[in-house]
């Protein structure tokens, strides 16, 4: 439990980051308001997330099975 406090922080912290490439945000600082960019950023954040979620829920269920069948 105690290296998943960490890891959690790490997550939290990094999905206030951005995350375009500098072709993407070239293109998108030009326009007003921002939504477009903050769409593109959000989307790109979600679609890492996913991959990660899932191993982690797979980890999670292997171990608590490995464990109890000890």
């Amino acid at each position: 439990m105690k290296r998943a406090i960490p890891l959690l922080v790490f997550v939290v912290q990094y999905t206030s980051s951005n995350a375009q490439c500098a072709m993407c945000r070239a293109v998108l600082e030009s326009e007003l308001g921002q939504e477009t960019a903050r769409g593109v950023n959000n989307g790109i954040i979600y679609l890492m997330l996913i991959p990660y979620i899932l191993i982690g829920g797979l980890a999670f269920f292997l171990y608590r099975y490995l464990k109890g069948s000890k």
